[in-house]
This record gives C-alpha cells, structure tokens and sequence, in this order.
C-alpha cells in the first residue's frame, strides 16, 4: 500500500473517504455470510463475534481478527472487504463487536473507547484457545480506526507476551494520537459531516445505558455535546475510568507505546486522511524495529478505492492480509 494511488475520478481526502464507503464495491460476487456466537466476557457482559468462514477444514485456514471502528460493525464496508478477502485467500475472518455495536444494548454500565486494550486481550486470548483447539496455522489480528489503536495500544501493554498469542498484527487509518485526531475532527468540515455522523448513533446509544442505570451521567450534557470532545467529557471517559477527555485521549493513545511493540506490527495511515493530520502520524524513531509503517499519500480515511468508477475496496484488505499472513509459518 506504500504506492497506492487514488483514482484519477476520486480526487481528495474527503471524496477518498466518503465514496468508498458508499459506494465502491466490497466483494467479487455477493455478501459475505456471517455466522455469529455471543461470548460471555470477564465482568459477566457479553461480545457478539460474527465469523466468515471458507469451505475447507478448520486445521487448514489460518484466522483473522478485525478489531472495527467507531459505531463500525460486522456490516462495515472494510469489514465486508475483509471477509470477501478471507473467502477467497482460504482465511477466516471474525469480527467481535465492541459493546453496543452489534445491534443489541450490553448489560454493564460500560461501552467501549479508543484505548480499551484490556477488551482486546481477552478476546484475543478466546481466539488464540480456539485457534490452538483447531489446530489452525496461526492467529493474526487487524483494527480499522479506533479498533487499530486499541489493537496496538495492546500490542504495546503486552510486550514480549503478545508473541504468544499472535503471528502479526496490524493498524488501519488509526488515531494513534488520540488528541490530535480528536481536535481535527471537531473543525471544519469534518465537524459538520462526519462528528455529526457520529454522535447520531452515539448519543441514541448513551441514552440506552442511562435508561438501564438512571443517574450514570448528566443527560442534558450529553444531548446537548456538539462534538466528540464533549460526548466523551460526559460518557466515554467517566464510564471507563479516565478523569476527562484530555485524560482520555492522552492515556488512550497507542502511539506513546508503540516503541515497546514486540511482534511484527504494521501501521497503515494515509497522509490524507481527515480524520489524523500526517503531522500525528509516528515517525520511525518513535517506534520498535518490529513496526512497519506504510503512509501512502492518498486514500483518505479508510478509503482506499481502485479501478474504475463506482472503485472497489480489494486492494487495501488483500495487501494488508497478505502482510500478515506471511508472518505464519
């Protein structure tokens, strides 16, 4: 993805982000089918892990986690792209849903957040027990946005540890800076368009959790935050232990740790991305010789469409899916 080139008809970050998740294609034929298991977690919550799984034997397909986005879902268009990937690569592919994105309202006066690596371990520890049970090839784990930084943040709390859980893993169009990726999408444009998104789901979402714990925030802040900074002043950051939003997003943040990452690490990161200014993006002297860090200079914000008009999604999931699955043996 190093030399990845937008099309000529898709100028632009914006353009680059907008069209592919509408519009491009996300697989060859049809839908990818997903079957789905509901997982007990460790604080008696549950996660709903949807799975889309090829013909051959388990013992023979190696398996790939997709860690999603912000109010993402097994329904995501690089979720699909992922799976029709998977289909035709003869590699599984699972996507466990952060609480309250799989359609169904979780039991725990919690939800998810940026950083939510303790999340990732246990899921990640599931599969890596499923994966030794079916004899697979290996356990190779990928986060799109917000699941890439709380996938890394992982990577760098755990160390050496995380060698024996996975082969590789990789970050897609992530915030690693979490504040400087906060503050660019509450201006401009991307305040009207895509914070706007957003919060539509999100505050529906919060006023759910309250009506199951009345009194967990104040209501008429949170219906009243313009921006994400101030949903996650009232929800994300009280609901997960943080002091604020500017605790939040500095001790969420995956790039502070991404120096004591152990196992092969790809980070992908568009240089035109909306969302993340390529002034936030790390630099190899911020980073663990384990990481590879690919920043083509178009793409937009998990974009990444080719060929010609309406553009299709294959070319991102196929060069990151084959990075990683090189890293087995």
């Amino acid at each position: 993805m190093t030399d990845y080139s937008a099309p000529s008809w898709l100028p632009g970050g914006h353009l680059q982000t907008i069209w592919p998740a509408l519009w491009s294609r996300r697989f060859e034929v049809s839908a990818p089918q997903w079957r789905r298991e509901r997982w007990n977690t460790p604080d008696a919550d549950f996660v709903d892990v949807d799975f889309c799984e090829a013909d051959t034997a388990p013992s023979k397909r190696p398996l790939l986690v997709l860690f999603h986005g912000l109010e993402g879902s097994s329904s995501s268009h690089y979720s699909q792209a992922f799976a029709d990937w998977g289909l035709q690569n003869d590699c599984d592919v699972a996507v466990p849903h952060f609480r309250g994105c799989s359609g169904t309202l979780n039991v725990m006066p919690r939800a998810y957040h940026s950083g939510d690596h303790e999340e990732v371990d246990h899921l990640l520890r599931h599969f890596k027990q499923r994966v030794d049970t079916q004899n697979r090839p290996g356990l190779v784990a990928a986060g799109v946005s917000l699941g890439g930084n709380a996938l890394m943040r992982w990577a760098g709390e755990q160390g050496q540890s995380a060698q024996h859980i996975v082969k590789a893993i990789a970050s897609i169009c992530s915030p690693l800076n979490l504040t400087a990726s906060g503050k660019a999408i509450g201006e401009g444009f991307n305040r009207q368009v895509y914070t706007r998104m957003f919060l539509r789901s999100m505050k529906p979402k919060a006023m759910a959790k309250l009506k199951q714990f009345p009194g967990l925030f104040d209501a008429q802040k949170l219906m009243a935050a313009k921006d994400l900074y101030e949903f996650d002043d009232v929800f994300t950051a009280l609901l997960h232990g943080f002091q604020n939003t500017d605790d939040y997003w500095l001790r969420a943040s995956a790039l502070p740790l991404m120096g004591q990452v152990a196992v092969p690490a790809l980070a992908l990161n568009a240089l035109n991305d909306p969302f993340i200014p390529s002034s936030s993006l790390p630099i190899k002297a911020q980073v663990s010789t384990h990481v590879n860090l690919w920043q083509p200079p178009g793409g937009g914000h998990v974009g990444f469409a080719s060929g010609a008009l309406p553009g299709h999604l294959k070319a991102m999931p196929q060069a990151v899916g084959h990075w990683l699955l090189q890293h087995i043996p």
